[in-house]
This record gives C-alpha cells, structure tokens and sequence, in this order.
C-alpha cells in the first residue's frame, strides 16, 4: 500500500467546523503547524477568509485530504541591474524602499503602547523589530474608522462613490477579517525633525436622491469643505503613539495562539491571538491573573500566595466616574508602569492589529469597572496618547470577552467622547479598528447623529437647519467620521442646490428600537475630570 500523504506547514485543504446554527461546513484551511502528541498528529489551521480567532488545533479526521494544495513554489522575478531576485523598479516603489530604510535604521524600542515583561525581552523585541522592517503606507487624515477609511463604501451596498484614489488603495488593501493591512511606523524621536503633514482635500461625496417618498428632511447648510482623504503623498512616519501590526510580516510565531486559557477572577478567557508573555508560561494549561494589579502567576496556589500579599481591590489610580456599580479609573503609563504593562499583555490577547511596544509612558489608560463587595473587578478600557497630533482619543479599546454584547462597548466610546468634550476638542480613534470595533463605533456614530437630527426643531413652519460642523461640535466626533456615517446611513440628499439629510421612517423606527435596548449611558454630571497640559513635559 501507497504510503499516506504527508500534511506540511503550508498545504491547504478544506476542514471541517461547525458555523454558527451548529452545522458542518468545511471552509478551505492553511496549515500553520504539526504536532505529534503520543504519536498522534495535530494541525493548527487558520480558516482562510475567516477571522484569526477562529484558528484551533484539529483532529487528522477532521481533514478532507482528497482536496489537499501544496505550497506554490515562488515564482523568481524578473531581472534588474543583471542582480537576479530584484524587481524593475518604479518611481512609487523607489519612495517606498527609501521609507523602509529610513524606519529599519530605526531603534526596535521606540515609543509605543504596551509593553512585554522585562523577563523575556528578547522574545518580544523579535514582534517588535519584525513590524518596524515594513513599508510605511500613506495614512489617512482622520476619515472613517481607522484602518477602515473607505470601509463603509466597502461594507454596505450604498449609492454614494467617494472618487478619490485613496479609496481605491485602501479598498484593495483590505484584509478578509475587516481589519486593513495599513501600516503606520514608529521612529525615535530626533532633534530638530518635525512631522510632515499629509496634504490634499477631496470634494465631498456626490450624493444621490433617496427613495423613500414619506420622511422627514433637514437641510445642511452649504459652504463647508470636508477632507475625507489625503491626496495619496506618502507621510513621514508617525513619531509617537502605537504600531500598526503587519499581517504580511508575521512569523509563525506570532500567528499562532500561544495562551490556552486565562484565569482572571471568576472568569476563565480563551485567548483570540498571540500575546507575548513569557515563554515558560505559554506550556500551561491555564495562566492565573490577579485580577485587580493584574500580575500573571503560573499556577493557582502561586496566586493564593499573591492574593495574600496583594492590597489592590481596584486599578491603581483615580477613579474619575462612578454611576451604580459602574466606575473608570484613570492609570497614567508612566507612574503605573507594571499594571500599564500587564494590562497591554493581557488587551493583546484579544486584539490583533496593535503591536506591542515597551514604552507606556505616552499613555493613558481608562479602565472600566464594575463594584461588587470584594472589588473592583475590570470590564474593559481604551488607551489613548497624552498628547496626539492627529486628534485621536483612543488607541486601542477593548471589552473583555465575559461582557461583550451587553452594552460595555458603546459605554467605553461614549466615555472617550465625553472626555473630548470636557477637554473641549473633537476626536477619533487611532486607525486601524479591529473589525469588532468598527462595527461599535459605526454603531455609536450612527445613534449619536440620529439623537441629534430627531431633536432637531422647526422654526417659522420651515425645516430644520445644521451644519456638520454642529453635529461635531455637539457630539464631539470628528467632523469626517460624522460625514462618513451619514454617507454609511444614505441619509445625505441633493435636492435643488442644497444638501438635505432625509430621515425615512425606516431610519426613525429603527433608531427607536435601538435606543430602547441601549439601558447603560454615561451621565456627565458623575464625571470629576481635569484635563492636563501634556505638552508642558513636567506634567509627565
């Protein structure tokens, strides 16, 4: 008899799985790894087209081996220079390999967001240096979702078309899961060097007529110029704030799970994706988390032990809001280095387009809790940059898997934009979103708007009149993510020279139920917060 084929990292085949109503299905598969455990073969495969949370460790049954693929052997390239392996060059590739030198020279430890141990650096240097080596793409001035900026032409069938030719590129460079390949790179800070700005406006979307005969309309005023895309000059990279993470650098390593489970209070998490935690500990059936500093220990009986030591019942740090059981701390990153660095290693587990970097201190942290008679116990948080060029107000969020789908989420955003409000200025959170939290914030911006536009009142028998402007300065959202979520929702009309927003009665009903169902809100009133002036460096 014919000896089996042999599955290698690499090959492709259909798996089975069960979807979502609990029937079989057999998405095709990628290979990452082999295992041999007592002489039984395991494989761990991520389901092409489907989220990376979804990759698991399977059975050989669970292979269709009739329909097995190969890895395709690389095509060689053509000639340059008579140097064999090098591509004909061309002007957009030449500015292109000019970034990417400029950033591989560049230190691996430069300022970011979350930090692994100091235990293992070596391990976690690797993540880091592997994304700084990538190409710098051109980013967005602050359209739509992070990475997302042409998402919702993307996402939903609309009639509206933004003709430009960044929504082209980002269309294109989108990746199956929602999230976009963009990248944006980090560079120590250097005397003297100052951010290049990304030039270039857009005309507003052009607008088609709605079909819903029976609505109520509200007339925008003309004369505001909006900036929905840069006009696609690549940037200087970004001198501050968080990494990007690379889909197209990834080594094996970091594609992979590394964490089987996580115990954090009452709750048991099954880790998403891979988080640098110390090597050791990635063997173990179940990683034990103080749940209130966080520390990571490697077995029950070493957090017993802690737990008699630990004097934590709530984050370190102020707490600045408390409504019922509801209450957000906010945790500097440079006065609170190991909690900061502890909380990063655990988000990250959960979040797969942010990479991890060492330096917290150019960070904020807003942790979400909720109060029970032994604690303070953690929901979620966001991060976001002392000080931010680009107007953003979050940096990385997250609603930890035990309360997502009951409300945590929106409260988080809702939260960041009522700090921009006290701090007197619009925001949007950093690029690129994950695709979970696209569809919040698209959510968010779309009942904050329609709260807005229902309460508005007619004057003189005529119809209501407001300016985009208005709406951001009202709501505290950028002005471009307010554009992009009328465009997402159709709302915006050209009727006779004048730009109408038309509310169907769909629109309306839809709203309502939403709303009715929303129970959790920030009340502004329970908010005690004093913005501080990061630029005056003693404040750090």
């Amino acid at each position: 008899a014919a000896d089996p084929v042999e599955i290698t990292e690499g090959c492709r085949l259909p798996v089975l799985r069960k979807n979502q109503e609990h029937e079989d299905e057999w998405p095709l598969a990628e290979i990452l790894s082999v295992k041999d455990i007592s002489g039984k073969k395991l494989y761990y495969v991520h389901y092409i087209d489907f989220n990376k949370r979804l990759d698991e460790w399977v059975t050989p049954d669970r292979l269709d081996i009739k329909k097995l693929q190969f890895p395709k052997k690389e095509a060689k390239t053509p000639m340059k220079n008579g140097l064999p392996g090098s591509r004909p060059s061309s002007p957009e590739r030449d500015v292109k390999k000019s970034l990417d030198l400029h950033v591989q020279s560049a230190s691996a430890t430069s300022r970011g967001k979350t930090l692994p141990t100091p235990k293992r650096k070596a391990e976690s240097v690797s993540l880091a240096t592997q994304v700084t080596a990538a190409t710098p793409v051109p980013s967005l001035p602050g359209f739509v979702d992070a990475s997302q900026a042409s998402v919702y032409p993307a996402m939903r069938d609309s009639s509206f078309s933004i003709k430009s030719r960044d929504e082209h590129e980002q269309l294109t460079s989108l990746t199956t899961n929602g999230t976009s390949s963009i990248q944006r790179h980090l560079i120590p800070p250097q005397p003297g060097r100052k951010r290049k700005s990304c030039g270039g406006t857009d005309e507003m979307v052009k607008m088609f007529q709605n079909n819903s005969p029976r609505c109520s309309t509200v007339y925008l005023l003309p004369g505001e110029d909006s900036q929905d895309s840069s006009d696609g000059i690549p940037c200087a990279p970004r001198m501050t704030g968080s990494l990007v993470s690379d889909r197209s650098h990834d080594d094996i390593v970091t594609r992979m799970k590394n964490i089987d489970c996580i115990e954090l209070g009452r709750h048991r998490l099954k880790p998403w994706y891979f988080s640098p935690y110390p090597q050791e500990l990635t063997s173990l059936p179940i990683l034990y988390l103080c749940e209130f500093c966080l520390k990571y220990l490697k077995s029950l009986k070493c957090l017993q032990r802690h737990l008699t030591k630990c004097n934590l019942r709530h984050p370190p740090g102020n707490e600045i809001y408390r409504k019922g059981t509801i209450s957000f701390f906010e945790i500097d990153g440079r006065k609170n280095k190991a909690y900061s660095q502890n909380l990063c290693l655990l988000a990250k587990c959960f979040l797969d387009h942010k990479t991890l970097y060492y330096d917290t201190d150019p960070f904020l942290f807003y942790v979400m809790t909720e109060y029970d008679s032994k604690g303070f116990h953690i929901v979620g948080y966001f991060s976001k940059e002392k000080e931010s060029t680009e107007d953003y107000n979050v940096a990385c969020i997250l609603t930890l898997p035990p309360y997502q789908r009951r409300g945590y989420g929106k409260l988080l955003i809702e939260f960041s934009y009522e700090l921009s409000k006290v701090e007197g200025k619009t925001g949007t959170p950093e690029k690129p979103l994950s695709d979970l939290g696209l569809l919040s914030y698209r959510s968010y911006w779309s009942q904050t708007i329609l709260e807005i536009l229902m309460d508005l009142k007619s004057e003189n028998g005529e119809r209501p009149q407001i300016t985009i402007n208005e709406i951001s300065e009202i709501t505290s959202v950028k002005k471009e993510d307010v554009i992009s979520t009328l465009q997402y929702l159709n709302l915006i009309n050209y009727y006779k020279g004048q730009y109408i927003l038309t509310l169907s009665e769909d629109i309306v009903e839809g709203h309502e139920r939403a709303m009715q169902k929303r129970h959790l809100r920030i009340d502004p009133k329970c908010l005690h917060f004093t913005p501080k002036d990061w630029s005056k460096r003693g404040k750090w």
